[in-house]
């Protein structure tokens, strides 16, 4: 009857803490790829390689549409994401 972790003692809870725990690890490494991703893009506007950067922008629409899919994030988030970063990268190229 020792099973008192951060949760209460009921299997039920316990299972459910670690699930949400498996969740959260897959949830974060989604989103850290959608910010490293992001920041390539802003890396590559910044060196004006506009050709890499609509290569990577299309690498982060697929990522933001799948994390949306998926429910990481919401999908407006995700549009709005996606239309920030699109906005960045037509102000460089013009």
């Amino acid at each position: 009857m020792a099973k008192i972790k951060k949760t209460g003692r009921h299997t039920s809870a316990l299972r459910e803490d670690r699930r949400s725990s498996r969740r959260k690890d897959v949830n974060d490494r989604w989103r850290v790829a959608i910010k490293s991703i992001a920041k390539k893009i802003k890396a590559a506007v910044d060196k004006k390689n506009t050709a890499e950067a609509k290569n990577l922008l299309r690498e982060a629409f697929t990522l933001l549409d799948r994390a949306a899919k998926k429910k990481v994030i919401h999908t407006k988030k995700a549009d709005r994401r996606k239309s920030r970063l699109s906005k960045l990268i037509n102000r460089s190229a013009s």
